[in-house]
């Protein structure tokens, strides 16, 4: 999928709402667990009740290696279910792969020929080497991590360089030189409000993946005002509040109705910054 399809189907669905697959077997409903494979089903149904409120999904790898390989048949099966069902869903890996060489070849191969997302989450702190792998496919997305939502961020991400610049700014700088935007987004993460500012500055053309929103505590308001751009520019990740709002039969119901909340709040927003109006 490209940008032009991706800022389509936001307007279309007057959302840009990502929902993050952290599929955990422990957090599950109870009466799935008898299932042949409880987290396919799952997600089956997460899916089909929140298809009309989202643009994109991203399932956590960590969530599906964690439960060997019937996880990661989970994972594939449930890509594979969104390839043949809902064909305009934006599919990220959120891998956080950062290899280089031959390694992050394996892993571009991996997503990009084998389960064919849409694509991948890379760490960028070993440099070039370990983004352009990922690259060589013209068709498919880098999201680099960028300004993380994480305590630990201010770490490393925020340190300030000899010039007075920060590494996250170093970081969006630099790789500007290996691709565009129409093949590179960045994670930026929505606890930190409005640094957002800072990273349009770097890149005001970009999408952004935003994780936070939610259990995290990020304010969908903040990341609206301060990180959208004219293409809209903005993929908001919500997991947790949206996937395990219930725990009964009726899961997926509740997980419909959160997404639904979260796509009228983002039609507004949508419709303030003028890329759809209210009769679309």
């Amino acid at each position: 999928m490209n940008k032009q399809q991706l800022f389509e189907n936001i307007k279309r669905k007057q959302s840009f709402l990502c929902v993050g697959l952290d599929t955990d077997s422990k957090k599950i409903p109870p009466h799935l667990l008898t299932d042949e494979n409880p987290l396919l089903a799952f997600n089956k149904a997460i899916i089909d009740a929140t298809a009309a409120y989202t643009v994109a999904y991203k399932p956590n790898l960590a969530f599906y290696e964690s439960m060997g390989s019937k996880g990661m048949e989970a994972f594939e099966k449930t890509v594979a279910y969104l390839r043949e069902n809902y064909p305009d869903q934006f599919i990220i890996a959120d891998a956080k792969r950062g290899d280089i060489g031959n390694t992050s070849e394996m892993y571009a191969r991996s997503f990009f020929d084998h389960v064919k997302v849409d694509a991948v989450t890379v760490a960028p702190y070993m440099g070039e080497d370990s983004v352009k792998p990922f690259l060589i496919y013209p068709e498919s997305w880098v999201i680099l991590l960028a300004l993380t939502s994480n305590k630990g961020s201010q770490d490393f991400q925020m340190l300030e360089m000899a010039d007075g610049e920060r590494l996250f700014e170093k970081v969006l700088q630099k790789s500007q030189q290996w691709a565009t935007d129409e093949q590179m987004m960045y994670v930026v993460g929505a606890t930190q409000g409005a640094m957002f500012k800072e990273i349009r500055k770097y890149a005001p053309n970009h999408f952004l993946l935003v994780p936070g929103v939610g259990a995290q505590g990020g304010s969908l308001r903040e990341v609206a005002e301060y990180g959208m751009n004219d293409q809209c520019g903005l993929l908001v990740n919500s997991s947790r509040a949206i996937i395990y709002a219930d725990s009964s039969q009726n899961f997926a119901v509740r997980a419909g109705e959160e997404a639904h909340v979260l796509q009228q709040e983002m039609a507004v927003y949508l419709q303030d910054k003028g890329i759809i109006t209210s009769q679309e």
